[in-house]
């Protein structure tokens, strides 16, 4: 995480140096400006997490020098063998992107179809072992 933590260092910095330069050449123009600043605050943001991350658990097999790949070895994750609520997930978003269009209604609908479907992606396998 170290590595990554001064790669999104580097990236927060260029933003700042960019929305430093933009916001003295172009007069204090709002859009270009608010987007530069976003940019560098979410890029910090991410290279303060790493930084955390790596100074609250080490550093993993990835950043020594001298580790092995069996150290890295295990299970994975998860994975179930089928569910119905992905499909149900993408005709709520289908359904709430045609309500933006069609009407209120329709995007109400989409909106507790969509819900429905996340909540039980979420809460589907919560009693596993």
């Amino acid at each position: 995480m170290k590595t990554e933590a001064y790669l999104f260092a580097g990236v927060a910095g260029f933003f700042f140096g960019t929305g430093a330069f933009y916001t003295w050449l172009s007069d204090r123009e709002p859009a270009g400006t608010a987007a530069l600043t976003v940019s560098f605050v979410m890029a910090s943001l991410i290279s303060f997490f790493c930084a955390m991350n790596h100074r609250r658990r080490g550093p993993r097999p990835e950043d020594r020098k001298g580790a092995e790949v069996a150290e890295r070895a295990g299970p994975l994750d998860f994975f179930p063998p089928r569910s119905a609520y992905p499909p149900l997930t993408g005709l709520g978003a289908a359904l709430t992107a045609l309500g933006i269009v069609y009407g209120l209604w329709l995007f109400l609908v989409g909106f507790g179809v969509l819900g429905a479907g996340v909540l039980g992606l979420t809460f589907e396998y919560v009693q596993r072992d």
